[in-house]
């Protein structure tokens, strides 16, 4: 009898075995209700969460169904308190639910303040007890004398999340405002004359989020990989809400990219679409906004993202740096929110919310809201905040199923080591642990593999991405190439990014302003040669830049130079994780083994240092 691939211990650890018969199924099958958090050639860890559970019961789950499938595919038998985790964390799903006092549609605000209070039903009084006597969430409840409580519709948010850090999701059937009507539809032939129709997955996600406009949609998260079309079903959103729709986005080049899609591919016209950002603060009943605009502050200097302000040469942050302190009068652009009686907000690429439009989030939870993202990960560790402000996870597809497809490009994963030598390991070795990162991400060998890489694809248009300045700058020149970061103009990175779709330049190097929404469908080949730490959703993030799938059908590789024996092979493992549980495997190359001619050279740096 064949092995089981899973083994299951008692902390809700599991273990997933990748030599056995039905790994893929056990994968695959474990990615809806657990989260791996270690991936190493054979054995891949995976942990029974509290949130990774919650999530699958708002999804419809139920626990009968994990504990089968648990069952199923282990090994030994499932510990029995294993099996009771998973029935008594499901089973909190459900027991606290917010809803409305009468039945009907909310009133249309002019402010969220001008809403009827709500009221929140337990299923048991202890339960109820338990909630009122916490310092946190007691004073935001009323008690009624049928056991329910009332609650101010401006605390629906912060509830939520009080609520979920006590271990308590709540289920909100509080429902949306409407929000001021819009007549849009998806047209079926774009402006280009291309056919058009929104994908199956797509139009599946849309459905997931929407449930036919029923209180128990209208709020959650869409979990797609790159390249397959997290913009169209946005625009899938608008035309199933016909309404006003402030849409949130990371930098001017992904509000730029959606401005394009929906007026090519609806019947949204220009003077219905506006665009609020550094460079011009008008609005519409559709209006596209960045998260830097958003998270500007009046008392002191300006804090702007890679598209909007130069940056130092030590990294580009990916979002505005945010305070716990900040007071309301101190976001000034905070009012887009209430500007208009928006019926949807969208929040594309929603794992990298800064912690201000968090906030302003939690007070306008009766407008739907839709969060895009190729993966809900988040280093800061606010997935929970995710969950309650802006929805559960709603729809969710593995990579691997859609590359099957044909949906997003085949992609093959490689890590290639290289030795730190030289002087660049007396400066590691003698360095204080928080420069160490950095000196092993700037190895200065890495220059060499990128050229080989480079000569390897000379027919295939090549992203070199790193994170910081002077080595993105020290390729470029070495190797005679166009580099794209934070510091140049929109306009000029705009032409940049025209030029390489139509093959005028097949190489370009670019900071993490290439990261997100830039859509590059030409990309063939992505050489990482540095990023942030352990960042799991980079890592995502930048295999994404090359799944737009090829007219040819071509596979797209995707290559992570790192230094071993050092820090950096230590954060590689943990980006990896991600993709790993897509179904991605990394397949380790040792640099010096690439060919002959780099063997050659690395001998001769390593005999000369």
């Amino acid at each position: 009898m064949e092995p089981k691939p899973l083994i299951i211990q008692s902390d809700r650890t599991v273990y997933l075995e990748v030599n056995t018969p039905g790994f893929a199924d056990a994968r695959d099958g474990l990615g809806a209700f657990a989260e791996l958090t270690k991936c190493p050639e054979h054995i891949h860890t995976y942990t029974i969460t509290p949130l990774s559970l919650w999530n699958a019961a708002s999804a419809g789950a139920q626990a009968d169904q994990i504990v089968e499938f648990l069952t199923e595919h282990s090994r030994y038998p499932v510990p029995n308190n294993v099996i009771i985790d998973i029935r008594e964390l499901m089973g909190r799903y459900g027991r606290l639910i917010l809803d409305r006092i009468e039945s009907g549609p909310p009133a249309t605000p002019g402010a969220e303040g001008q809403l009827p209070p709500l009221v929140l039903r337990a299923s048991d009084i202890g339960l109820m007890q338990e909630i009122l006597s916490h310092k946190k969430a007691g004073p935001l409840l009323e008690l009624q004398p049928d056991g329910t409580a009332l609650v101010k519709a401006t605390d629906r948010g912060l509830l939520k999340q009080t609520l979920l850090r006590l271990g308590h999701p709540v289920k909100d059937l509080a429902g949306y405002v409407e929000g001021a009507p819009m007549g849009v539809a998806v047209r079926e032939q774009t402006l280009s004359g291309k056919t058009f129709d929104l994908r199956d997955y797509q139009k599946q996600s849309v459905s997931a989020f929407y449930r036919g406009g029923s209180w128990e949609g209208g709020s959650g998260v869409v979990c797609l990989p790159c390249g397959a079309g997290k913009t169209v079903v946005g625009i899938g959103a608008m035309a199933e809400m016909q309404c006003h729709t402030l849409i949130l986005v990371t930098n001017i080049v992904a509000l730029h990219q959606w401005r394009r899609e929906i007026l090519d591919k609806t019947t949204v016209t220009e003077d219905m679409i506006a665009e609020y950002s550094g460079e011009s603060k008008t609005i519409g009943p559709v209006t596209i906004a960045t998260y830097q605009i958003l998270t500007y502050r009046k008392r002191k200097r300006k804090s702007k993202d890679d598209d909007e302000a130069p940056q130092t040469n030590q990294e580009e942050n990916a979002e505005a740096p945010a305070e716990e302190d900040a007071g309301e009068e101190q976001w000034p652009h905070m009012a887009l929110f209430n500007a208009r009686n928006w019926g949807l907000i969208v929040y594309d690429e929603v794992h990298l919310l800064p912690a201000p439009v968090f906030r302003m989030t939690a007070d306008i939870q009766a407008r739907r809201r839709i969060g895009l993202t190729a993966t809900l990960v988040r280093e800061d560790g606010l997935e929970e905040d995710v969950f309650s402000l802006i929805g559960p996870k709603c729809y969710d597809v593995p990579w691997k199923v859609l590359e099957s497809q044909g949906w997003i490009a085949k992609a093959i994963c490689h890590e290639i080591r290289l030795p730190l030598i030289g002087a660049a390991r007396r400066d590691y070795v003698t360095a204080p642990n928080r420069s160490q990162f950095r000196i092993a991400s700037e190895n200065p060998d890495k220059i060499i593999v990128a050229r080989d890489l480079i000569k390897k694809h000379s027919q295939s248009q090549i992203l070199i991405i790193g994170q910081y300045l002077d080595q993105l700058h020290k390729i470029a020149q070495m190797l005679k190439l166009p580099v794209i970061t934070g510091q140049m103009p929109n306009r000029e990175r705009e032409d940049l990014y025209d030029r390489f779709r139509r093959r005028e330049i097949n190489t370009l190097v670019v900071s993490k302003v290439a990261n997100f929404a830039v859509d590059l469908p030409e990309a063939e080949v992505a050489i990482q040669v540095s990023g942030t730490f352990g960042s799991r959703q980079e890592e995502a993030q930048r295999l994404g830049r090359i799944l737009r799938p090829k007219s040819d059908g071509q596979v797209a590789h995707f290559y992570s130079l790192v230094s071993s024996d050092t820090c950096e092979a230590e954060y590689a493992q943990r980006r990896q994780l991600f993709l790993t549980e897509q179904g991605y495997r990394y397949e380790i190359l040792d640099a010096q083994n690439l060919d002959e001619i780099n063997a050659v050279e690395y001998a001769e740096r390593e005999n000369s240092q």
